[in-house]
């Protein structure tokens, strides 16, 4: 038997495609992905000048977003079960606040080791939104529209992504470092209004009681199921393999022969758009054709655009880097959802096993990306290359895998 990459059934109440609630939601859900992925990634593009002005290595420079993704991870393992307590708008609402917060200390960081401990800190509040995100719109939405509205939620991610470096690299170039962070915290604060103000109320949650949440159970469910075992692995390796390529990215474009500056290298980023379109279409095609049918051309996409960035033609590199991010956003996007609906048809907590994958993607980004700066000052580019395509094998390999997962019926 083959998995089911059908949604439970139709829910009549839930808000349709087209509708006002649906807007209000994915208005406030695009900018939440917003925040976090800019308050994650706003500093990728500032390794090199992290390593100038602390002087540190590359690997060391590499951390302050390590520690972030790290702290995320932990978050993730007590926002998703507090979020049947505390309830899913709540939870969104008071992570992007506590994390723009955190964001607007980072600038007057003391130290290296004081900025790390902040990046830490970001990466624990932070943890409030991604854990919940998924399970929110599969209570709040009409089935029907689930897969492409995870797809526009994962697209607001990508644009965050591309904002946060193109806003900070060039100001940084301008000015420093710290007017980057600080021009970073001020678009997560407009952000959280926008959230604050859009995001509606859960109407199809059901808050526990805390002597009820029965967490040891809940996480048995959550592990249980063979298929979401696979995504939760599936999505750590991809981000991971995503990770080292754009951490090793500024160290080899500012170094011979390229001599590009911060600001010039943060322009690459504007492939980024390229995942916010590549994940609201595939989320399109996964609602007619069926999670299993898209998900393995989007790693074969991002398998090629790794391959074209061995080559030291920059327009090559930049077309690389373009099909890589596109095909990532659609492997992300798909696993995404797909963890909600699969959790939901096997009776666990939709919260928890979305907790278990985005702690698997945070673990795979911290440790992985990490790997990759190592295996720059190595081996060069070929090292962080070479362990992209690699960990982009295994995803492969896991999502031909899920073909032969007997389906669930409808919980």
């Amino acid at each position: 038997m083959t998995v089911s990459l059908t949604a439970p059934p139709v829910a009549l109440d839930g808000h349709p495609r087209g509708s006002l609630g649906y807007r209000r939601i994915m208005t406030a859900m695009v900018c939440a992905g917003m925040v976090t992925f800019v308050l994650l990634y706003d500093i990728q593009a500032l390794l090199p000048a992290f390593s100038a002005d602390f002087h540190v290595s590359p690997t060391q420079a590499t951390l302050s977003m390590s520690l972030t993704t790290a702290g995320l991870a932990l978050g993730l393992l007590v926002a998703g079960p507090a979020s049947e307590v505390l309830g899913r708008t709540r939870m969104i609402v008071g992570a992007v606040w506590l994390a723009s917060l955190v964001a607007l200390l980072c600038p007057f960081a003391w130290s290296w080791h004081a900025l790390l401990a902040l990046r830490f800190l970001q990466g624990v509040v932070l943890a409030g939104l991604p854990a919940v995100a998924t399970a929110y719109l599969r209570e709040e939405l009409h089935a029907s529209a689930q897969a492409r509205a995870a797809g526009l939620y994962i697209g607001g991610t990508a644009l965050g992504g591309m904002v946060g470096r193109l806003l900070t690299a060039p100001v940084t170039d301008l000015l420093d470092w710290r007017w980057g962070l600080a021009s970073a915290a001020a678009l997560a604060v407009i952000c959280a209004i926008a959230v604050t103000v859009a995001l509606p109320p859960s109407q199809h949650f059901t808050a526990r009681r805390r002597d009820d949440l029965a967490l040891g159970a809940m996480s048995r469910a959550a592990l249980a199921d063979p298929a979401l075992r696979r995504l939760y692995v599936l999505g750590g390796l991809s981000v991971g393999a995503l990770v080292v390529v754009f951490n090793a990215l500024g160290f080899r474009l500012t170094a011979a022969p390229h001599h590009l500056s911060l600001g010039a290298i943060s322009l690459l980023y504007l492939v980024y758009p390229l995942g916010t379109i590549s994940a609201t279409v595939s989320g399109a095609w996964a609602d007619r054709l069926g999670r299993r049918t898209v998900l393995p051309i989007g790693c074969l996409a991002a398998l090629a655009g790794v391959a074209l960035t061995l080559s030291p033609s920059l327009p090559l590199i930049v077309a690389g880097l373009a099909l890589l991010t596109a095909g990532f956003f659609v492997v992300h996007g798909i696993a995404s959802g797909w963890v909600a609906v699969r959790a939901h048809a096997a009776g666990a907590s939709a919260s928890q096993a979305a907790a278990f994958y985005l702690f698997s993607y945070y673990v795979g980004s911290s440790v992985l990306g990490n790997l990759g700066s190592g295996a720059w000052s190595a081996y060069g580019w070929a090292g962080p290359a070479l362990l992209a395509l690699a960990l982009f094998a295994g995803v492969g390999v896991l999502a031909l895998g899920l073909r032969r997962i007997p389906a669930l019926p409808p919980h």
